[in-house]
């Protein structure tokens, strides 16, 4: 599932990552939800939240909130280049160092979490930072078909996909549809 990456990839080996880490991103979400209150998944209602913060001038909201959207590019930006880096070396899983960080950041803070209840932004920051790593590693699994933190991408792919399969369409023919015709 982690391993197969290019011409080797399958669509099952797509649906099991997507299936197992949309598991781990939604029990992150909530879980941080819960315990900070804070959708750790969701990077895009955060930007909501900075421009609601400016608007009110309360520049710490704008400021927690950015931090959150920064974690998680962060994340991304390290698990691309752990994974570049790795990949570059050929190490056979290349993509094993950034699971192994997520790993542990979730672990500190599902272990941990309650010594730093007063700490709320900084257990958000850590878990969107790790979500950040998971999204750019799936991302870059799946040659950035499979998205594991964010709902709007994946029904959006999804209402592409029920449409298809109700006019008979394949993935092949939308392709071909979505190149520009060239009228002689």
């Amino acid at each position: 599932m982690f391993r197969h990456v290019g011409e080797k990839r399958r669509p099952l080996h797509n649906i099991k990552l997507a299936i197992l880490l949309s598991f781990v991103a939604g029990i992150v979400n909530v879980t941080g939800f819960y315990a900070v209150g804070i959708l750790t998944t969701n990077v895009t209602g955060h930007f909501a939240f900075i421009a609601d913060g400016a608007m009110e001038r309360d520049f710490s909201k704008s400021l927690n909130f950015l931090s959150y959207t920064l974690s998680f590019l962060s994340g991304a930006f390290l698990s691309s280049l752990l994974a570049e880096y790795f990949n570059r070396k050929r190490t056979q899983s290349a993509h094993a160092p950034v699971i192994w960080i997520e790993i542990s950041i979730i672990s500190f803070v599902a272990v941990f979490g309650t010594l730093f209840k007063d700490h709320t932004a900084l257990l958000a920051n850590l878990l969107l930072f790790a979500m950040g790593l998971q999204n750019a590693i799936v991302s870059r699994i799946s040659n950035a078909v499979v998205r594991t933190t964010h709902l709007t991408g994946l029904f959006t792919d999804l209402g592409i996909e029920l449409a298809q399969l109700a006019i008979g369409q394949t993935p092949a023919d939308t392709q071909k549809s979505l190149l520009p015709s060239v009228s002689a």
